[in-house]
């Protein structure tokens, strides 16, 4: 008789452990598609620069929510969990800016240049541990 109550005993915590992991699983499964929801609908997606301007906002608050590390010269670091870096090509002048650049110029700077231009959302590139958005790439469409 003991030996069928351990035997019992042992078999609901193996079924709690499993059963642990997998809620453990879904929930981080979840909080990871309702982040990347926030920046995925973007994807192949036209946007006005002010619109980017709110994109741009989002990623430098999830970076400084998340405590994410910035280099010397302010741009964050690429971690392998939670960090999002935007890139801007503008054809104006054929060059690349980094969100920190646009951000620290001033955002409203860029609205009051860029608010009625079009970018696209060309890629984007995600974490490999969490399947979180790590990169965005947006494209000026019109000039």
């Amino acid at each position: 008789m003991k030996k069928i109550a351990i035997f019992c005993i042992i078999i609901i915590f193996i079924i709690c452990g499993i059963s642990y992991l997998y809620l453990n699983y879904r929930a981080n499964y979840n909080t990871s598609k309702k982040a990347n929801l926030e920046f995925e609908r973007y994807l192949n997606e036209e946007v006005y620069g002010a619109d980017l301007a709110t994109i741009i906002n989002r990623a430098i608050d999830n970076n400084k929510r998340n405590e994410v590390e910035r280099n010397n010269k302010g741009i964050y670091l690429n971690n392998d969990t939670n960090s999002i870096n935007i890139e801007i090509k503008i054809t104006d002048d054929d060059s690349i800016y980094q969100m920190e650049t646009i951000y620290n110029g001033g955002i409203q700077n860029f609205v009051n240049h860029y608010n009625k231009i079009k970018f696209k959302c060309i890629e984007i590139k995600y974490h490999n541990s969490t399947n979180k958005v790590k990169y965005m790439l947006f494209e000026q469409i019109t000039e």
